[in-house]
């Protein structure tokens, strides 16, 4: 769990996480639709429609569109912890798993750093990205 800086409301990264996929996917859908019109109408690729084809699949898209891997969850997170946009609370509290199997690991809470709340919807979406630049 993310507990966010003093003053901000609360932050769940999973929901950043959800966001950065469902934006992924937006953007892909949005540049593949836009090249294969432009390639239809004999023009130009538009960033602008690229844009608002992004907006428009975005305001569209179901939450629940994609389920979220473990792993590749703790990928992204980890990420997170090397841009430092998240940091460790200090606080910790036991977990189970279910009654019959012994003690989880501890859950560990973490915050948002100003940095992590500063940075744009399209450092969330592609962490990779922001770590070592686009290629």
């Amino acid at each position: 769990m993310i507990s966010p800086n003093v003053g901000a409301p609360q932050a769940d990264i999973f929901h950043y996480y959800k966001r950065a996929i469902l934006r992924a996917i937006a953007e892909d859908r949005a540049i593949r639709h836009e090249e294969r019109e432009a390639k239809r109408q004999k023009r130009l690729i538009s960033p602008d429609k690229i844009d608002q084809l992004i907006k428009r699949y975005l305001v569209h898209a179901p939450y629940k569109v994609n389920s979220c891997r473990y792993h590749s969850f703790v990928v992204y997170f980890s990420n997170l912890q090397r841009l430092g946009w998240v940091e460790f609370t200090g606080r910790e509290e036991p977990s189970s798993l279910q009654d019959n199997y012994p003690a989880g690991q501890p859950r560990k809470y973490f915050r948002l750093t100003a940095a992590g709340l500063m940075a744009g919807d399209a450092a969330w979406s592609n962490p990779l990205a922001a770590l070592y630049g686009r290629r």
